[in-house]
């Protein structure tokens, strides 16, 4: 049986999946920090390690992602679309909406019972509806992105932000903030904020049952439950959310 690599280089992290046949050995997750070529080595080299595999076993490895063409060793590139779809169909076989929340840019994506794209959105104009947005928050609120989640369901009173912007929200947080607001409450209002552009999104390709969230910002529970509120629909999120890119593309690799 013959090994395959997937590599996805997002703005934010990049990962790396390790296949064999139709399973799967291994996967890392690191920081997009410094040359995207670098990373894709580093991050190639951690996955492989935990599969005890080495370059010279993988038969093939197909890259995706905002920095897949700085991955020098891949023998091809895929959209990360495509990759999400697949990766997402061997995870969740009945799912047909599929929802990445990216550092960089989110996305709303249909998918068939076969795993092919039938359509999808991005927001790739604004960080507002992205995770770049929870990144100004928990750095204004001096809290890391593992802890706001959790925080922001304590909220009784979300703060309304009249801003979608990431940019201009930060002076807005700042000021209400200086008003005595509780980091909570502010939380939950740029959980709300995020939702209703993901929302957006979503109603721009129509939703579908089962509904999947990928991508760093799946691993915030708070923005989890806003968004479910808001779409009105029950969201699935994978074990390990921020693979399912490189996942998808070791699946087309094989």
């Amino acid at each position: 049986m013959s090994y395959v690599l997937g590599i996805d280089i997002g703005s934010g992290f990049s990962k790396a999946v390790v296949c064999e046949g139709g399973s799967v050995l291994a996967s890392a997750v690191i920081p997009s920090v410094g040359s995207y070529r670098e990373t894709a080595r580093t991050v190639a080299e951690a996955a492989l390690d935990k599969a005890r595999l080495s370059m010279a076993d993988i038969a093939f490895t197909r890259a995706t992602g905002y920095g897949s063409g700085a991955v020098d060793f891949a023998d091809e590139t895929a959209t990360d679309i495509a990759c999400h779809g697949a990766g997402v169909h061997y995870l969740f076989p009945h799912a047909r909406t599929v929802i990445d929340i990216g550092a960089q840019f989110s996305k709303a994506i249909r998918v068939d019972s076969a795993g092919r794209i039938t359509g999808f959105v991005l927001n790739e104009k604004c960080a507002g509806g992205s995770g770049r947005f929870l990144q100004v928050i928990s750095r204004i609120l001096h809290m890391t992105l593992e802890e706001i989640g959790a925080v922001s369901l304590r909220s009784k009173s979300p703060v309304e932000f009249t801003t979608g912007c990431a940019v201009f929200a930060e002076s807005e947080a700042v000021s209400r903030i200086a008003e005595g607001a509780l980091p909570a409450d502010i939380l939950a209002g740029v959980h709300k904020a995020i939702a209703s552009k993901i929302a957006n999104l979503v109603t721009r390709v129509g939703l579908a049952p089962e509904c999947v969230v990928t991508g760093g910002g799946a691993k915030d529970i708070g923005l989890v439950r806003t968004l479910e509120a808001e779409l009105g629909s029950e969201i699935v999120v994978p074990e390990e959310p921020q693979i399912t890119a490189a996942l998808g593309a070791a699946l087309i690799a094989r």
